[in-house]
């Protein structure tokens, strides 16, 4: 029958063939891989089972795809009989590919007649490379011949036949015909056996928006997004790279009980919520609505598309948040050190303490298995086996240059423009502070601070001349806690409270009333019970001045961990990584300039529901919200608004800024002195000038962001399914017009960058020392003629301390944001990128290094004011420098630095 096809080919077609020969090129390439190493999955014949594979002629092979468009079949010579020998060549290597098993549809065949391919074209030297013990990269070279008619590879597909999988970095091409230099491709992939699977594409990293993709690619572009896209049903597995959408119902566990019972978060309108990733896990027996739990021990293997795993070294050193801040594994072992009713903190020294001594690390059974199970990579970040101390903490920075500088009122205000949780602080619009709960269900719950209780603290000035110039400040903590309330001190005795500020002549701030409010004991409807306290320096009426702080501080740790943190950066930005992953193509330029802004933020997210934010978790343990704390954030979510966390916006929605046509940004900050605004408005103008050259690059103009089917599509996913409740909201970007892009995709870089970092890598460094941020407190304000008043009198020391956070829960939470502090060493900052060679467009590169001298330049200027005397609110009485938006870090507790995404 072959003979039938080509046999009536001419002498002429004989000849026509031999001179196509001699035109053909040999392009050399080279492969960065990083096999499965011995150690990693505690596999050790890994290694030996692909060689084997080798001797057997089963490779690992690359075929190279034209990105020039060719005749989309044979074209016949005068005779309608004949074929090419080209032609016939393609139809005996089709034929061999599908005696070997590959079936066309598999391998993406049916596209050769739209871009040619190469022949396939192995690693070479494999069996010479040895694995390494740990994971390495290994450097392998392919050949393979390149007809000068098939124009430039734009894309390529792999084949692994080998048992087991591999991670693709980077390929290399030289000496390609009509390109001049190399031609990259950046894969950073986990490629598995191919068996029954599709052969992997992967793209050059060349950016196209669709209607300019080469036609021969079209078709692996919309394929690749359908495999992202996968079927939404069935349970997935470790090797899918399959994105999409869930409720968080998996945060109970229905099977362990009653306690154990949480609603589902998201699909409804009383518990509104961001969705998460889908794993297809089967429901749990008793509530076919939840989600059943993966068992504690193989937490680290809970579903997340492949690729967005941590990499082998961010694993080995995020092994203490799997075992050492494991809370549910390690809890039962430390309470058995400690007993059932732990020793209390009689004195601050006992708490000092744990950064100087430590408690030998247990040698237990459980432990022994968890140790087992880890990799043997991380044994260096693991719990000791060998008894040595385990709880003993770094030195808090707020504590090392002076032991007793956070309790002066100067630092405990100073905290809420440069501390932690700097995005609460509001300034004060009416006197006394109102309540936006519903009457009709809280009663009357406005502020009963009065005129009389701040007038001596005001400089002179009354309390409407201080509200006139704008020197009134708010921390609000009552209205988010209140509704909560009688349900959470039913475990806690915690207050709704508001901290009123002023704005002193220096431009410090300083704390002038605090109220704390509790439910009406004959119910809601009675409104508020309030006491208002006011600064004191001596005898009891400071160390009950001393409480109240510590009672504002429990609700703004709180407020910290469950809405700033965990749900304005972690659980909102997670949708956004699934649609741009399901809608916009490796091949688009908006997925290349948001890909590093994702990187390992649905690994942490996946962990967090496991391990931290699930019933009975670290945060229930350790916040004062309790079992009630996710909730609280689903009620947090209902104010959420994308275009709000614009900084400059959110400044002035808070009041912290007013417009200002004087000023070049169109307004001003009301307190000059104010750390985070100042740093972050400088790294939010950076971002803002980036990514409108980025995006001005691709797009002339708006007719071209409405035709972008992609991007369309990607938006209206957001919208509509990853923040699904919220789909009708009037304030979403119409997605028309070139503004709306760079306004959109600049909150997004902010928040998973900058603003997740101003939240998050200050946390041990400000509340490593528990005291200066309890996150519990145990019981309420003492009354006189009350013991506990006594002994707040004779002792207030021990009493402060027996009022907050336990030891034993002390040592917990500590330890836990010792971890979530850290920087791995293989984190990328902003203004960085993995790889130099990230996209091959000009234009965008040059952008890319204006974006990164200008990010030189603002950690000159941070430096700068940190060292200015004048701005006294950039390092406080702790003598704590201001470098939380530092962009750049060394890994480690450092204090500083942004990585380009929400990554721990």
């Amino acid at each position: 029958m072959l003979r039938k096809l080509v046999g009536n080919g001419s002498s002429m077609e004989h000849d026509k063939h031999k001179k196509m020969k001699s035109s053909t090129n040999k392009i050399t390439g080279t492969v960065i891989l990083m096999k499965k190493n011995i150690l990693e999955l505690n596999d050790p014949v890994a290694g030996v089972r692909d060689r084997f594979d080798e001797l057997k002629g089963e490779t690992v092979s690359f075929r190279f795809v034209s990105a020039d468009p060719v005749d989309s079949a044979p074209k016949p010579s005068s005779s309608t009989a004949e074929f090419s020998w080209v032609s016939c060549f393609e139809v005996i290597t089709f034929l061999i590919q599908r005696i070997k098993g590959r079936d066309s549809k598999n391998d993406c065949m049916t596209n050769h007649l739209k871009g040619k391919l190469s022949e396939p074209a192995n690693l070479e030297h494999w069996l010479t490379e040895l694995p390494g013990v740990i994971a390495a990269d290994s450097i392998f070279k392919i050949t393979f011949d390149w007809d000068n008619d098939m124009g430039v590879p734009g894309a390529f597909l792999v084949r692994n036949e080998h048992h087991n999988e591999f991670y693709l970095k980077t390929v290399t091409l030289d000496n390609v015909p009509h390109h001049d230099g190399k031609i990259h491709f950046i894969c950073n992939s986990w490629v598995y056996p191919t068996k029954d699977k599709k052969d992997r594409i992967f793209f050059s990293n060349k950016a196209y928006l669709p209607h300019e993709t080469p036609e021969p690619l079209k078709g692996l572009r919309e394929e690749e997004l359908e495999t992202l896209r996968g079927t939404g049903e069935g349970e997935r597995k470790e090797w899918d790279r399959v994105y999409d959408y869930a409720l968080y119902n998996d945060l109970g566990d229905p099977d362990k009980g009653l306690k154990y019972v949480r609603p589902t978060l998201g699909g409804s309108s009383e518990y509104p919520y961001p969705r998460r990733g889908r794993t297809g896990r089967p429901p749990s027996e008793k509530d076919p609505k939840c989600e059943s739990r993966v068992p504690l021990p193989e937490s680290l293997s809970i579903y997340v598309p492949r690729d967005e795993r941590f990499s082998h070294v961010k694993l080995a050193e995020f092994a203490a948040y799997g075992v050492k801040s494991g809370g549910q594994v390690i809890v039962p072992e430390l309470e058995s050190l400690c007993g059932q009713t732990p020793k209390e903190f009689d004195c601050f020294q006992d708490v000092l303490k744990l950064y100087e001594g430590g408690i030998a690390s247990p040698k237990t059974e459980i432990l022994d298995k968890l140790r087992e199970k880890s990799p043997l990579e991380m044994l260096k970040v693991l719990l000791p086996a060998d008894g040595r101390p385990l709880l003993k903490f770094p030195t808090p920075q707020v504590i090392k240059e002076d032991e007793w500088a956070w309790r002066t009122d100067e630092e405990f205000a100073r905290e809420m423009l440069a501390g932690v949780n700097p995005v609460v602080i509001c300034r004060l619009e009416a006197f006394p502070p109102v309540s936006k709960l519903d009457p009709k269900v809280y009663g009357n719950q406005n502020s009963s601070i009065t005129e009389k209780h701040i007038e001596g603290n005001l400089e002179g000035l009354t309390v409407y001349k201080a509200l006139e110039h704008s020197r009134l400040f708010l921390l609000d903590h009552h209205d988010t806690v209140m509704p909560y309330l009688r349900r959470i001190n039913t475990a806690s005795k915690s207050y709704a409270s508001r901290t009123l500020l002023f704005l002193k002549s220096d431009g410090t701030l300083k704390p002038v009333a605090i109220e704390l409010s509790l439910p009406h004991p004959n119910g809601d409807e009675f409104g508020a019970v309030s006491e208002v306290y006011t600064p004191a320096e001596k005898g009891v009426e400071n160390s009950i001045w001393q409480l109240a702080k510590a009672y504002v501080a429990v609700n703004d740790s709180g407020n910290h961990q469950v809405i700033s943190h965990w749900l304005r950066t972690h659980a909102t930005m997670e949708p956004f990584i699934i649609a741009t992953n399901r809608q916009l193509s490796i091949l688009h330029p908006i997925h290349k300039l948001l890909l590093p802004h994702f990187r390992d933020t649905m690994n942490i997210n996946a962990l967090g529901r496991q391990i931290l934010i699930n019933a009975g978790g670290m945060l229930e343990r350790t916040v004062f919200q309790g079992k009630y704390a996710m909730e609280i954030s689903s009620l947090a979510y209902k104010d959420w608004v994308l275009t709000d966390q614009a900084l400059p916006r959110d400044l002035l929605k808070r009041g912290m800024a007013v417009e200002d046509s004087e000023n070049p940004r169109g307004y001003k900050l009301l307190v000059e002195d104010y750390p985070f605004a100042v740093d972050g408005l400088e790294i939010w103008s950076a971002i803002e000038t980036w990514v409108k050259e980025y995006c001005s690059f691709y797009y002339k103009d708006d007719a071209e962001i409405v035709n972008d089917t992609e991007l369309q599509n990607w938006w209206q996913e957001v919208r509509e399914k990853g923040h699904g409740d919220k789909k009708d909201e009037p304030w979403w970007p119409k997605m028309k017009t070139l503004d709306e892009l760079i306004e959109s995709c600049t909150i997004i870089i902010w928040v998973a960058s900058a603003l997740h970092a101003a939240i998050n890598f200050g946390q041990y460094p400000y509340g490593g020392y528990g005291p200066n941020r309890p996150s519990l407190s145990r019981r309420f304000m003492p009354e006189p003629g009350t013991p506990e008043y006594e002994e707040l009198k004779e002792n207030p020391d021990a009493a402060f301390l027996k009022t907050i956070t336990s030891p034993f829960l002390t040592m917990l939470g500590i330890t836990l944001i010792e971890i979530l502090s850290i920087h791995s060493s293989d984190e990328v900052y902003l203004g960085q990128r993995d790889t130099p060679e990230w996209t091959s467009d000009a234009g965008p590169l040059k952008s890319f290094e204006r974006f990164g001298e200008k990010l030189r330049q603002i950690e000159q200027n941070i430096v700068a004011r940190n060292c200015d005397e004048r701005y006294s609110n950039r390092v406080g009485p702790v003598k704590m420098p201001y470098y939380l938006l530092y962009p750049t870090s060394e890994s480690g507790l450092t204090g500083q630095g942004i990585p380009n995404s929400v990554s721990m």
